[in-house]
């Protein structure tokens, strides 16, 4: 029997009008550096090797909707950011070019939107050891 295949998430890449400034926008909030970088795409990763985000421009980019309504485009999927200070974290991403959702559905996450309309997430783990 032939062995399964090696699988291992790189990245996950986001959409945006202008693939430099977004990721910009997210190697300042996630303190990444720039992994690769050439015209249309940006890679930025941890230091430590793991998988990091992708941004490639996509000239007919159409702003995602959150919460999902029957029409526009809809949201497919979103970022999950754990922070140790959930107020700070916020004011940081606010000071970055986020801006919050104005529906907000639990009290412990802050769901805000990257300058292009990505939504993301932001929360402290509330069992540290989970």
């Amino acid at each position: 029997m032939k062995p399964s295949p090696r699988f291992t998430l790189a990245a996950t890449t986001l959409d945006a009008p202008d693939a430099h400034e977004l990721a910009l926008f997210y190697r300042d909030l996630l303190g990444w550096p720039v992994r690769k970088e050439e015209p249309g795409w940006v890679e930025i990763a941890p230091h430590d090797g793991a998988a990091g985000l992708s941004f490639q421009t996509e000239p007919r980019f159409t702003r995602p909707q959150w919460p999902t309504a029957s029409a526009g485009q809809q949201m497919m999927m979103h970022l999950d950011i754990e922070v140790d200070d959930l107020s700070s974290a916020a004011d940081r991403a606010l000071a970055l070019g986020a801006t919050p959702a104005d529906f907000q559905p639990q009290d412990d996450v802050r769901v805000m939107f990257d300058p292009v309309g990505h939504p993301f997430c932001l929360f402290v783990r509330a069992d540290p050891d989970a």
